[in-house]
């Protein structure tokens, strides 16, 4: 079975003068979170919709989900966790809790704040995952990638032409993500930026999935006005 994660876990701090998350604010007349569940929704390989916001917004999240969307009983809204991975074990129990968590048992992961993915992109991560055991969608950086160990001088610049930028879906077998991320040391854990990683740290082969430079994730009030005019394309299209 394939399983979509929708991570709406984030406090929104860099978004600015907000009293909510950044994921419940409006653009086109609807909450971010709402396009990004439908860009899921229309995708039938999905078993359920597993939506992760933090306690205090579950209902809130329920109440935007049956005002938009409507009684849907493929989505299901669940407590996040303290980090993002946590969060994702957190779906992966409710999978096993209340589905067949087996081998082949496949979680599509998404930012809840992008809402521009596309069916392709969705489509490769399932067929990614399936196939390799996971996948992280990614775009060619088109600025050098500087680094500084110290954050006042360079250490090294890596060649362009083998760096990415990371993006969302990440997908996985469920049960074997889990077992590697359980096997992990606190200091390993303390180190994750994202899914990913744990599968990198641990050896394994991480399949890269073409994603698209619209496919923003809105973390700052400029990327707002992206986000509109990208809606207001889709519509004309």
């Amino acid at each position: 079975m394939v399983f979509s994660v929708i991570l709406a876990g984030g406090t929104g701090n860099r978004m600015g003068n907000t009293d909510k998350p950044k994921q419940f604010l409006t653009i086109k007349d609807k909450p971010i979170i709402i396009h990004t569940i439908e860009k899921f929704l229309a995708q039938p390989k999905f078993e359920k919709i597993i939506v992760l916001t933090p306690q205090m917004w579950i209902d809130h999240t329920n109440r935007i989900i049956s005002k938009y969307i409507g009684e849907c009983k493929k989505i299901a809204v669940i407590s996040g966790g303290d980090t993002r991975n946590e969060t994702i074990m957190n779906s992966i129990n409710y999978i096993e809790e209340n589905y067949t968590l087996d081998d082949d048992t496949i979680i599509v992961t998404h930012d809840s704040v992008r809402p521009f993915v596309t069916h392709r992109i969705i489509e490769e991560n399932i067929a990614a995952a399936q196939t390799f055991g996971a996948c992280d969608t990614v775009i060619p950086a088109t600025d050098t990638i500087v680094e500084s160990v110290n954050g006042n001088v360079i250490s090294s610049i890596p060649e362009r032409k083998n760096m990415y930028q990371g993006q969302t879906p990440q997908s996985f077998k469920a049960k074997q993500l889990r077992e590697i991320y359980n096997s992990l040391t606190d200091s390993e854990r303390d180190i994750l930026t994202d899914a990913a990683k744990i599968l990198v740290m641990k050896g394994y082969d991480v399949k890269l999935v073409q994603g698209e430079t619209y496919n923003i994730k809105i973390t700052y009030p400029y990327d707002l006005k992206i986000a509109k005019s990208l809606l207001e394309e889709e519509e004309n299209d």
